[in-house]
């Protein structure tokens, strides 16, 4: 299982990659397998101050629909416009091109007191 080493995790599965006050989301690779065939992608928070926790989108597989939460406090700035027109990239690349949104971080320090790759792998079983 890919776990890359330079993203943060969340116990929902969920990662995040910080650049300067700036973070890039998705879902881990461990999620999309356990979705299965991701079919529809609604994300509707753009311009939102949320909170750590909080409910951004939703994704849509064939036997399921999950909520995405957000990993650290900010406001969401932009949506993959390409994860909402062709979902399956979320199975595809979930690191790369089916990333969900950007991030505008509160505090870029709290990114620190998520998981790194190792403590995401012992949470998985990877």
């Amino acid at each position: 299982m890919n776990i890359p080493a330079n993203l943060r995790y969340t116990k929902e599965h969920e990662w995040i990659l910080i650049e300067g006050n700036i973070a890039t989301v998705g879902i881990t690779e461990f999620a999309q397998g356990e979705l299965g065939d991701i079919v529809y992608v609604e994300i509707e928070t753009t311009g939102q101050a949320l909170r750590e926790g909080d409910v951004f989108g939703s994704v849509e597989a064939v036997k399921t629909v999950s909520d995405l939460f957000l990993p650290v406090d900010g406001t969401v700035l932009e949506i993959n416009t390409k994860v909402v027109d062709s979902p399956e990239v979320v199975n595809s690349d979930p690191y790369g091109e089916g990333w969900m949104i950007k991030l505008q971080v509160n505090d870029p320090a709290a990114v620190g007191a998520l998981m790194d790759a190792e403590a995401y792998r012992q949470l998985v079983g990877g």
